[in-house]
């Protein structure tokens, strides 16, 4: 499985802090073996965001992101539940 990062998504992480990111290199070693692992809560966006996934890193921070064909899939956005918006 391939994993890409957005512009918009890499930006995002420059925001993080120490800590956040920190969270979000364990999520990605646990997202690469399994995206749709219990642990991150994967679930299906509806509405606006229907072509998209979403899943948990902890309990404020959420990671968007699109699966495409071939087994790639592109990280989007990353942040509080208002991503969502």
């Amino acid at each position: 499985m391939q994993i890409f990062y957005s512009s918009y998504f890499a930006k995002q992480i420059k925001k993080l802090t120490p800590e956040e990111k920190s969270l979000l290199s364990k999520f990605e070693k646990k997202f690469r073996q399994n995206p749709f692992s219990p642990d991150l809560k994967t679930h299906k966006l509806s509405g606006k965001l229907k072509n998209y996934w979403a899943c948990s890193i902890n309990y404020k921070i959420m990671v968007i992101f699109e699966l495409q064909m071939n087994n790639k899939i592109i990280l989007v956005n990353i942040g509080g539940h208002n991503i969502y918006r």
